[in-house]
């Protein structure tokens, strides 16, 4: 989850897009660049598998000068061949 707020902060769609499972990845991915992000917090993270997990997390961001906003989501990630890729989540 770390590795993928990194991602978002320094707008590397690559990378986004290799984390993300083939199988509910997108063709592609647009981000915002007036989007500032401000900061992500782990609420909670749990194994529901021997390969899928679960992680609760919430990140801070700011659309230019407008006020502060808050993603709190619950994402699913699996993981094939030691590798753990982001399913999909939940918001909250």
């Amino acid at each position: 989850m770390r590795a993928r707020y990194s991602a978002f902060v320094k707008a590397d769609i690559d990378y986004l897009l290799a984390s993300w499972h083939p199988s509910t990845r997108p063709t592609a991915l647009t981000l915002e660049p007036a989007q500032k992000w401000l900061g992500l917090s782990v609420k909670a993270h749990h194994l529901t598998g021997p390969d899928h997990a679960t992680v609760e997390f919430v990140a801070r961001s700011r659309q230019g000068g407008g006020s502060a906003q808050r993603l709190h989501e619950v994402s699913r990630f699996v993981c094939e061949d030691s590798r753990w890729f982001y399913v999909d989540g939940d918001l909250r």
